[in-house]
């Protein structure tokens, strides 16, 4: 492993060259100033017999992570990807619930992360301060920046840190299976490489040790206040060293004791880090990486995007992805993985002993506690919780699963999940949200789940509500018998909207103009285009469709190619080419011609109308003529479109009202499609609601207006 590391003879001779001056200080005193040459050469060998021996097991202790679900650790350096800090950290910050979910919005990201501004490179804060406590969520990556900072200490020239000191990585959570002070850990560290037990002190003394104290939040309960003291002391006896300690946010706000330490956060990682994190995984298999981040990037991913803003999650996503070469199938697969890390894996994984207040509070009952305030904010349209809220909500819950026990502390289980599994966050004095959106819509959904009244009011209250959308993307994963009757709530609740008679026209239109024997494109992505057709159509002629308000045409092209998916690239290309209408268009040959490769329609000869259209196109009036010549003129294209294709002109003259039913009819079509693929088990129901989509039964059919064919010409 080290003999991969080319900088591990640099990086002896570095260290040797801090030990030697140490030893030979030593040795001087033993000797009482004697000055004899062969006694320093000794004292320079061992130093340097030491200091190689010290550098090869750092590189093997701490140049390593051990990453959840793999057998082997991975070499630190191969997939480290530099950090950043926000601005210094303010233990003492105050911001409203109301000011914080105001900033949320106006932010317009999934992030929680608001202030991040002013964001520094990690190394170049720890070059710049000499007291450092580097604070942030769990899987942040705290550990592995002091075990980076390490490693450079260790580099001689090539070290981005730029100051010779040695470094002592200490786990402050192992002091518990000793009575070791925190200097007592340092020396025991140092000498059982080969330093003398004196070395260490006479080290501190001379101010050359970098001192990487790992996990003060990691320290049991009873011990935390006296660890917390032990390095404060150390800082003011041996003040000459350099000292980076990493803590929980949760775990430092009440440690007071850290005076001297600058307090940093960590950032999110921002798309660039996410991009050198996914290249340094998979660095033997580029076009894997590329793929990878392509598909995080799609749109379709961007909850799960959001669960790698933090390495222990994007770990776990490259992870996943590197078993199968894509995501797991289902986004519920995905996220109650990494809800499951947070809550039981990596405590255990890092041995962090798990200080339940109460015997009853399993990790299955957290699960279930979270999920009801995850549920309950959700639905009162909050991201941001005060503390008291939520301490009332655990002592309702402990109060019904343990009636037994003690009178219940909610703040203090709060302050226990918060520290154990950052699954919830202190955001600003007492007001809490969940650590990413994507657990709390899907311990949301979790909590929906199990009741089926709870499904059918999600349903009539938030079908179309986009904020919800991803709960409902989620339920379809959970659920074991099947999303069946989800399935048909959702469909109806989308016929309902079809309920005006110039709706139901259009919509029986477009089942006449595309139903067809003929095998291709699916005939619910017909109807679906011929309808976003028509109103394109009416808005490039200028025609009587309130242009302030339209479809979505992002919603309705995406559920016209996903019910479609075996019209062949040319033809979505053509589709989505003649939907861009603009007024010239309306006499453009090639559009006509473009309609027609797609097969929407069954029986429209556009040759025919490509022909009419070049033959208006000679006839169109100069600017000299008179307005009422170049007005009649204008409902000569008109008349010709809505005569090929069979459209009465009242049909598509909505109001504001009936647009905005298509949108959410649409809305929820796509949603339905989507919810199919995410299911756990196969609807049994779907080729009829797929053979449903946009068509009304017969009953619901309306005597169709009479069309324009047989009027006479403008």
């Amino acid at each position: 492993m080290t003999g991969e590391l080319i900088w591990i003879p640099m990086a002896v001779s570095a260290v040797s060259g801090v030990a030697g001056p140490i030893l030979q200080a030593l040795q001087a005193a033993k000797e009482k100033g004697s000055a004899n040459k062969q006694a320093a050469n000794e004292a320079f060998q061992r130093a340097r017999d030491a200091s190689k021996h010290y550098v090869q097991n750092y590189v093997n202790r701490h140049g390593t992570l051990k990453v959840l679900g793999m057998n082997e650790s991975m070499m630190l350096e191969s997939v480290y990807t530099g950090v950043q800090f926000l601005k210094e950290w303010n233990l003492g910050r105050s911001e409203s619930l109301r000011r914080l979910e105001e900033r949320h919005r106006q932010k317009g990201r999934r992030g929680f992360q608001l202030d991040d501004t002013g964001k520094q490179q990690g190394v170049s804060v720890a070059n710049q301060t000499q007291y450092l406590m580097v604070l942030g969520g769990p899987g942040a990556g705290k550990s592995t920046f002091l075990k980076k900072m390490g490693l450079e200490a260790l580099k001689g020239s090539q070290k981005e840190f730029k100051h010779s000191c040695i470094p002592v990585f200490i786990e402050l959570k192992n002091l518990r299976f000793s009575n070791l002070t925190v200097q007592q850990a340092i020396t025991k560290e140092l000498e059982i490489f080969g330093y003398p037990d004196t070395f260490a002190t006479v080290a501190l003394e001379q101010g050359k040790l970098l001192l990487l104290l790992d996990g003060l939040d990691e320290v049991p309960s009873n011990q935390i206040e006296s660890v917390a003291t032990q390095i404060q002391n150390l800082v003011d006896q041996y003040s000459k060293n350099r000292f980076i300690a990493s803590c929980r946010i949760a775990a430092y706000q009440n440690q007071s004791c850290f005076h001297r330490f600058v307090g940093v956060e960590m950032a999110d990682f921002d798309d660039e880090q996410i991009k050198a994190f996914i290249d340094n995984w998979f660095s033997s298999r580029p076009n894997l990486a590329q793929d990878c981040w392509e598909k995080l990037n799609s749109g379709e991913h961007e909850a799960a995007k959001e669960l790698t803003q933090t390495p222990l999650l994007l770990t776990l996503v490259c992870l996943l992805y590197q078993r199968t070469n894509r995501f797991p199938d289902l986004r519920a697969t995905l996220y109650e993985r990494a809800l499951w890390v947070l809550l039981d894996e990596w405590a255990g994984n890092k041995g962090i002993p798990q200080e339940d207040l109460y015997k009853g509070l399993d990790t299955r009952r957290k699960q279930m506690l979270l999920a009801e305030v995850a549920h309950d904010a959700f639905q009162n349209d909050y991201l941001f919780l005060p503390r008291q809220t939520i301490a009332e909500q655990i002592e309702e819950f402990l109060g019904e699963i343990i009636p037994n026990e003690k009178p219940i502390n909610g703040e203090a289980v709060l302050k226990s999940i918060e520290v154990q599994h950052g699954i919830l966050v202190e955001r600003a004095e007492g007001v809490y949200s969940f650590s990413h959106l994507t657990l709390q819509e899907f311990l949301t959904a979790r909590y929906v789940v199990r009741d089926s009244q709870k499904i059918e009011q999600l349903v009539a209250d938030h079908l179309t509500d986009e904020r919800w959308r991803e709960v409902f993307l989620l339920l379809p994963g959970l659920m074991e018998q099947g999303p069946d009757e989800l399935l048909l709530q959702m469909e109806q609740a989308a016929q309902k909207l079809i309920n005006t008679p110039k709706l139901r026209a259009l919509l029986h239109w477009a089942t006449q103009v595309t139903d067809s024997l003929e095998r291709g494109s699916k005939p619910a992505a017909k109807r679906v285009s011929a309808i976003f057709f028509s109103l394109s159509l009416a808005r490039a002629l200028s025609f009587s469709l309130n242009h302030n308000i339209a479809l979505n045409h992002d919603i309705v092209l995406a559920h016209a190619l996903s019910l479609s998916l075996d019209l062949d690239l040319d033809c979505a290309l053509a589709l989505n080419h003649a939907l861009s209408f603009d007024h010239a268009l309306s006499l453009s040959l090639d559009r006509a011609l473009a309609l027609d490769r797609t097969k929407i329609f069954k029986s429209v000869d556009f040759t025919v109308l490509a022909t009419q259209l070049e033959t208006l196109k000679d006839e169109i009036p100069s600017n000299d003529q008179p307005l009422e010549i170049r007005r009649a003129f204008a409902e000569r294209p008109r008349k010709t479109w809505f005569d090929t294709l069979s459209l009465d002109p009242e049909w598509i003259s909505l109001s504001e009202a009936e647009i905005e039913a298509l949108n959410n009819c649409f809305y929820i079509n796509h949603l339905l499609i989507k919810c199919q693929q995410e299911a756990l088990r196969p609807p049994k129901n779907w080729a009829a609601i797929e053979d449903r989509m946009l068509k009304l039964e017969e009953e619901d059919l309306t005597p169709r207006p009479p069309s324009l064919a047989g009027k006479g010409e403008a």
